[in-house]
C-alpha cells in the first residue's frame, strides 16, 4: 500500500491529494488507511523514509558493481535522474512547507548519506588515480549537496523551463571534469 500511495503522491503532489483523494486512488477505504497510519503526516513520513532506504540500497549496490569512481557516480546519477524525473515538482516544496517530519528525512538523508557517499566517491576517485589528488574531498562533497538543493529552488530554475533531471546530469558532469584528472577525462569520454 505504501508503495502505491507514494507514486499517487509523487505523480500528484502532496498537497493536492487528500486522505480521500488516495483511498479512490488505492481502491481502499479511508479507514483503512488511518488503520495503518495516524495521519497524513506519518503517511508521508513513512512514505519518505521507504524512498530513501530504496535509494540508499541502490547506490550502495551501484557503488559495490562499478569499475571506478566515474563509473559509480555516473550509474547513481542515472538512478537518481530516473526517479526525480517521474516526481511532480510541487512535491518537494508541499514537504518543505507542510510535512517539516518528512522534509527532515530527506536532509537528513542528504546531509549524511549523500555527503558521505560522495566524499567516498571522491576519495576512491583519488585513490584510483582518476581524480586529481589536491581536491578536497569534504569541500567538494558539501558543493555537490549544496548544489541538490539549488536545482530544486524554483526561483533559480523555475520547472517547466529547467526540468530536474536536467539539471541533476549537468551538476555531475560539471563535477566529475572538475574532479577528473587527464586518466579520469579519458574514462569520463568513454563513459559519456
Amino acid at each position: 500500500m505504501l508503495e502505491r500511495a507514494t507514486s499517487v503522491y509523487m505523480k500528484y503532489g502532496i498537497k493536492s491529494v487528500t486522505m480521500d483523494d488516495l483511498a479512490r486512488e488505492l481502491g481502499i477505504s479511508k479507514k483503512t488507511i488511518y488503520k495503518l497510519f495516524k495521519d497524513k503526516n506519518e503517511l508521508i513520513a513513512e512514505m519518505i523514509r521507504m524512498k530513501v532506504e530504496m535509494e540508499q540500497a541502490v547506490c550502495c549496490n551501484c557503488t559495490i558493481q562499478s569499475e571506478n569512481a566515474i563509473d559509480d557516480l555516473l550509474q547513481i546519477t542515472k538512478l537518481v535522474t530516473e526517479n526525480i524525473g517521474n516526481i511532480n515538482p510541487t512535491v518537494f516544496f508541499d514537504l518543505k512547507k507542510y510535512h517539516p517530519d518528512a522534509w527532515a528525512i530527506i536532509e537528513r538523508h542528504k546531509w549524511e548519506f549523500v555527503l558521505e557517499t560522495i566524499t567516498n566517491n571522491i576519495k576512491r576517485g583519488i585513490e584510483e588515480g582518476i581524480y586529481r589528488k589536491e581536491i578536497n574531498p569534504t569541500i567538494i562533497g558539501r558543493m555537490y549537496v549544496v548544489s541538490i538543493d539549488m536545482i530544486m529552488n524554483p526561483e533559480i530554475f523555475p520547472w517547466p523551463e529547467f526540468q530536474f533531471e536536467d539539471l541533476f546530469r549537468e551538476i555531475v558532469r560539471f563535477q566529475l571534469n572538475g574532479m577528473a584528472n587527464e586518466e579520469g577525462q579519458k574514462l569520463l569520454k568513454k563513459a559519456l
